[in-house]
Order: structure tokens, then C-alpha cells, then sequence
């Protein structure tokens, strides 16, 4: 049954309906089936080639290429929605992924050297067609249109994180069980088929055409408004959520080797992943009157004195125990700042924030990975434990200093400036 919050507020289980009838049921299932090559293709690509290659450097380098391209290009891909409408771009980026990610496999299965799985990997990377974000601006841009109140574009906000959420512990799952039964080369291909499938069926789904932004900025036709000065923390914050993620999953697999459990890792992770979906579905029922930076406040607090107790887990079922009730905390955390980045920039640039966002997430994930996983090797899961939670202190300070503004306020501001200075406009 759903939560009801103050007089007069839906129920959490009414504000959902409320969201998904902005879409239709159709949508939804098509962009969570569209964002889940991108969590199978990250960690099927380090399987896949350390099966065919036999070396971890090699799989580790594609891997790391495969990131880089997603950061790299991530707010391009954005860009362009913004520019040109989410249709052409997702359904440009969507075959072009499948296109990459199936000469991936190939050149896994034939062996190709370090150097050219590298580049194919860095393509995989590069062509990623962001549902997952351009699904949030997708969903937030409906529920402005439609005159929707702000906790309707919170749970929008909610509704989208979680997603996300489930296909990142989805996507490695199955390619583990593709891996543990036959060959992660098939978990790849599945990625292929299912991004050019289900990614053109979101690019040419009716709402890509109602959710295109509308320019509320004065000015020429052709400029773009700035990006206000608080987005690069709050990218900063999406960083170190990312690299508590890479922290984490470098101890909980040190970790587990140490106690001869390595093929519990992959189920410790998806279960702090479970749990954090758990979380973000919830957030529906946060009452009103805790504001958006309360919330950031609670949530990164709450990350760093969950993420203590790990550095005194010895054994496997504490280590479930404290990893599950840390994802608590990780869904919150995301759908908070998504919120704040969304309230803080022009909505003609609300796509390319959405894909730096994402790329920040992933960025701060990979390089966490690969330096946690050297820590941990030297000096025991403890190690990469402790940057975890040194990550999670370092975004609850950022949390307690940063006041993101609403977009408007700059407009508000701008035009007090140009009066002030008898400038037109």
C-alpha cells in the first residue's frame, strides 16, 4: 500500500501511476531493456577477454578503454539530444553500439592483440546511446510539460535512478552466468542485439518528439546559457558515488578471494544493489518538507557511517549484513543530486548534464576499481575499504559546504544585472 505523506499529498503508489501515465507502460520496459547492455557490456568486456586472451593486463586495459570512451563521449551524446532531439541520436548511437560491441566480440574470438582490442573497446565505450540518462530527461521534460507537481518530478527522478539501479546489478549477473555456463562471448552478443533492438524502439518511441526541451533562455536563438557554478560539484559529487561504488567492489572481491569465496562476490554486489532500488523506490514517500539539500546532507552522512562497520568485516555473512544495509544509502544519494542538476541548469541542457552525470558516475567507478584493486592486493580488502569510506567523507563534506540554486534564480539574477546596467532584455 502506499505512503501517504502531508494532507492532500498521493500516495506513493498513486504518484507512480501518475509517472508512468505520462509514458505509457510501454516505455518503461523498453528503456530499462535498453540500459542493460551498458552494465553487461562494462564488466562482460574484462570476462570476455580475459577468457580468450588469458591475460587479466589485456582485459583490464579493454575495460579501461570501454570507460574512458563512455566518459569521454558521454556528454557529447547528450549535446547532440539537446541540438537535435533524442530520435536521430539514440538511434544513430543505439546501431552503432550494437555494431561496436559485436566487433568486440569478434576480435575477442580472434584473437586480436592488446592494442586493437583496446581501440574496439574504447568504440563500445564511445557509442554507448545513454537511455538510462536521456530516459530521465526524457521522463522529467514530459512531467514539466504536463504541469506536474515537484514531487511528481521527484518521483520521476526516483523512478529513473532505480532503474538504473536494477540494470547495473542485472547486467553483470547475467553475464556471470553466461561466463559460469557457457561463454561471456554469448552475455556480449545478447548486449548487441538487445541495444539496436530495444535502443531504436526508445529512440522512436512517440514521446522522443513531445519531451524535445523549450528554450526559456532570453538571447539569441543560437546561444547556449551557461552552466552554472554549482554543476561541477555536484558532478564532482556523482564522481565519488561512483568511486565508493569502485571502492567496494574492489574490497568485497578482495575480500571474498581471501576467504575462498570468489564467486560470492558478484552476489554481495547485487545485493547492495537490490537493496539501493529498494531504497530509491522509496524516496516516493519522503515527506515534502525535507528539502533537496536535507536530503543530500542525510544521505551522504548516512553513507559514510554505513561504510564504517566494513572495515571490521572478517568474514562472509557480515559482510552481506553491512554491504546490504550500505545500499541504502547509494540510491538516495543519486536521486538527490540528479534532482539538484536538474533544478540547476537551462532545460535546453538538460540531456548534456544527464550524460556528464552519467559519465562522472562511471569515471569515478573505473578509477576507483583500478586503484582499490591495487590496494587491496598490497595490503588486504581493509584497504580499499577505508578509500571508501574516505570517498564517502570527502561527498559528505561537499554535501555540507555546496548550495546548489535552482535555474531560475540565475535568470532572476541575469536579468537584475541587465537592468541594472540598462541593458535591454
Amino acid at each position: 500500500m502506499g505512503t501517504t505523506g502531508k494532507p492532500g499529498r498521493p500516495r506513493t503508489g498513486d504518484t507512480y501511476r501518475q509517472v508512468i501515465g505520462l509514458t505509457g507502460p510501454l516505455l518503461p520496459c523498453v528503456s530499462f531493456l535498453g540500459r542493460l547492455p551498458t552494465a553487461t557490456i562494462e564488466f562482460g568486456s574484462v570476462l570476455l577477454v580475459a577468457r580468450t586472451s588469458g591475460s587479466l593486463g589485456t582485459a583490464g586495459l579493454t575495460g579501461g578503454a570501454l570507460a574512458l570512451g563512455q566518459v569521454v563521449c558521454g556528454p557529447l551524446v547528450g549535446r547532440l539530444a539537446d541540438r537535435h532531439g533524442q530520435r536521430t541520436v539514440v538511434l544513430a548511437f543505439s546501431l552503432a553500439n550494437a555494431l561496436a560491441v559485436a566487433a568486440l566480440v569478434t576480435g575477442a574470438l580472434a584473437g586480436l592483440p592488446a592494442p586493437a582490442l583496446a581501440f574496439l573497446g574504447a568504440a563500445a565505450g564511445a557509442t554507448v546511446p545513454l537511455v538510462g540518462a536521456l530516459a530521465r530527461t526524457r521522463l522529467v521534460a514530459l512531467a514539466r510539460r504536463s504541469g506536474a507537481p515537484e514531487d511528481t518530478v521527484g518521483v520521476a527522478l526516483s523512478f529513473e535512478s532505480s532503474l538504473d539501479e536494477l540494470s547495473f546489478v542485472l547486467g553483470p549477473a547475467l553475464v556471470g552466468l553466461a561466463a559460469v555456463l557457457a561463454h561471456p562471448a554469448y552475455a556480449m552478443g545478447a548486449a548487441a542485439v538487445l541495444v539496436a533492438v530495444c535502443g531504436s524502439a526508445f529512440a522512436l518511441h512517440p514521446t522522443a518528439r513531445l519531451a524535445a526541451p523549450v528554450r526559456e533562455e532570453p538571447g539569441p536563438a543560437r546561444a547556449r546559457p551557461p552552466m552554472p557554478r554549482c554543476v561541477p560539484a555536484l558532478l564532482t559529487a556523482l564522481a565519488l558515488q561512483g568511486a565508493m561504488f569502485g571502492a567496494c567492489q574492489a574490497g568485497i572481491a578482495a575480500l571474498t578471494a581471501r576467504l575462498g569465496q570468489e564467486d560470492q562476490a558478484g552476489l554481495v554486489y547485487a545485493a547492495m544493489g537490490v537493496m539501493s532500488a529498494v531504497a530509491g523506490f522509496a524516496m516516493a514517500a519522503v515527506p515534502d518538507r525535507v528539502g533537496a539539500r536535507t536530503r543530500w546532507r542525510l544521505a551522504t552522512g548516512a553513507a559514510l557511517a554505513l561504510s564504517l562497520p566494513l572495515l571490521g568485516t572478517t568474514g562472509l555473512t557480515g559482510l552481506y549484513a553491512v554491504v546490504t544495509v550500505l545500499g541504502s544509502a547509494y540510491a538516495p544519494h543519486l536521486i538527490t543530486v540528479f534532482g539538484l542538476l536538474e533544478r540547476a541548469v537551462a532545460p535546453s541542457r538538460l540531456a548534456e548534464t544527464m550524460g556528464a552525470a552519467t559519465s562522472a558516475v562511471v569515471g569515478g567507478q573505473a578509477l576507483a576499481v583500478a586503484v582499490c584493486g591495487r590496494l587491496a592486493e598490497s595490503h588486504g580488502p581493509v584497504a580499499a575499504f577505508a578509500a571508501a569510506s574516505t570517498v564517502a567523507g570527502l561527498a559528505f563534506a561537499l554535501a555540507l559546504t555546496v548550495r546548489p540554486t535552482p535555474y531560475r534564480d540565475h535568470l532572476e539574477r541575469a536579468h537584475h544585472a541587465r537592468v541594472r546596467d540598462g541593458r535591454p532584455g
